[in-house]
């Protein structure tokens, strides 16, 4: 039996606690409850768990609505009434608690934004231009070469200002760690202008 596997859902309610968004939390409680803790002798369960599964999974990808948490709020309590066993309704009562106490935080997900800004493909790094001094240091540490830009230089005017293409970046946050002026921000998806960077 793998380390995985032999964890208690105990081991697991302690360690999502780690993660900063609420569905990151979510996501990882089922996805360690299916890989370990859950039995699959009764139904409503798994069924409930892989269903719930896909639903926040899509909130995270920016591809869930306000149907996707209908759906937990629907399954929940079923998967809490009909599981026979204590670990099945500890999971669905930590999902609905969740969902009753921040219910925000799935909505603000289902309209295309993550309160704490770590669900990646609801957010974008971009360049704060008034606050660029193009030092290159982003340039630099950037291993998608997401970055596009010139680097300062003396005695040259007419440089290519630093811009981040968002189709290369993988939002690792390198790149704000390096900049000393705070000139690259986390923006929503929701938020953004279209970009006009070239790929």
């Amino acid at each position: 039996m793998s380390d995985e596997k032999a964890k208690t859902l105990k081991d697991i309610f302690k360690e999502i606690e780690s993660e900063r968004c609420l569905l990151h939390r979510v996501i990882r409680l089922l996805d360690e409850f299916i890989d370990g803790p859950m039995c699959g002798r009764c139904l409503p369960c798994p069924m409930g768990s892989y269903e719930m599964r896909i639903r926040v999974r899509n909130l995270i990808e920016g591809r869930g609505g306000r149907e996707d948490i209908d759906a937990i709020r629907e399954i929940v309590p079923k998967m809490f009434i009909s599981s026979m066993c204590k670990r099945g309704k500890d999971v669905a009562e930590y999902i609905e608690k969740s969902l009753k106490e921040q219910e925000d935080v799935y909505v603000a997900h289902a309209t295309g934004r993550c309160p704490e800004r770590v669900c990646k493909a609801l957010i974008r790094y971009r360049v704060i231009p008034e606050k660029c001094t193009m030092c290159g240091d982003c340039l630099e540490v950037c291993k998608d070469f997401a970055i596009v830009g010139e680097k300062k230089a003396p005695y040259r005017t007419g440089y290519l200002p630093f811009e981040i293409v968002d189709k290369r970046c993988s939002r690792c946050g390198e790149c704000i760690k390096v900049c000393q002026y705070g000139a690259i921000e986390i923006v929503d998806v929701a938020e953004q202008e279209p970009q006009q960077v070239g790929v």
